[in-house]
């Protein structure tokens, strides 16, 4: 017997809730229930989703920093969860952990200087590589960005520095795919491995040459499959 689905989707850093819309009509068609999570870095008001189906298997599916952006509530209710390169300690440690830390010591300088807007559009590319910026999803970096806007990025970059381990509320017995990408420049090689050994009931899933951004790959054809087989239970 289908079980009905409820899902609940968080955009990264630099992002916001447009990133989902290529998904919206694979969850339309399908008849699950979502809706999305919004930081407000850009023109879009700031908006923390809850669980709103009595019954239903309640999927989180976040991208990079999306599963630390949402709340702690809403992750610990959640049956299953989808993360797409994300990260529990984003700095590891040792000599990868400090390269880390420095640029991001670089990057809250440039956030907090008179032209924040051209490390972010850097940022963007990185996402995007080796793949080419032009090919994301519309991103606040690419429109004016409003002083609280840019307040919330600059504390969700601190965020990301602090990140010791998976966020507060992780469902400990909640079924749980990673996917991962062989070529991320924005998540070292040694913050995946270390989210992999967090999560060893994790079915895990290696696109060696995706980007942090994943595009061009079948994520969403991944990620409806194993969300299909939710149903299933």
């Amino acid at each position: 017997m289908n079980q009905a689905l409820e899902l609940i989707a968080m955009h990264g850093w630099c992002g916001d809730s447009r990133s989902w819309e290529p998904w919206q009509p694979l969850w339309q068609q399908r008849g699950w229930q979502w809706s999305c999570g919004e930081r407000g870095y850009g023109c879009r008001p700031p908006q923390q989703p809850r669980w709103q189906l009595p019954g239903a298997t309640k999927v989180v599916i976040a991208h990079s920093l999306g599963p630390h952006l949402l709340n702690q509530e809403v992750m610990a209710a959640a049956d299953a969860v989808v993360l797409l390169t994300s990260f529990g300690r984003f700095a590891p440690e040792g000599p990868a952990g400090r390269r880390v830390r420095t640029a991001l010591s670089g990057m809250a300088a440039e956030l907090a200087g008179p032209d924040p807007g051209g490390m972010l559009l850097s940022f963007l590319q990185q996402v995007a590589a080796p793949a080419s910026a032009d090919a994301l999803q519309a991103s606040p970096a690419c429109e004016p960005i409003p002083p609280e806007g840019l307040a919330r990025l600059q504390q969700d970059l601190q965020l990301i520095s602090d990140c010791a381990g998976l966020p507060p509320g992780f469902p400990g017995g909640a079924r749980v795919l990673l996917l991962q990408a062989g070529a991320d420049q924005i998540v070292v090689p040694e913050a995946r491995e270390l989210l992999e050994q967090a999560l060893p009931q994790a079915d895990v899933l290696t696109l060696a040459s995706a980007g942090h951004g994943l595009i061009g790959t079948p994520t969403l054809a991944l990620v409806t499959t194993w969300m299909e087989a939710l149903e299933q239970r």
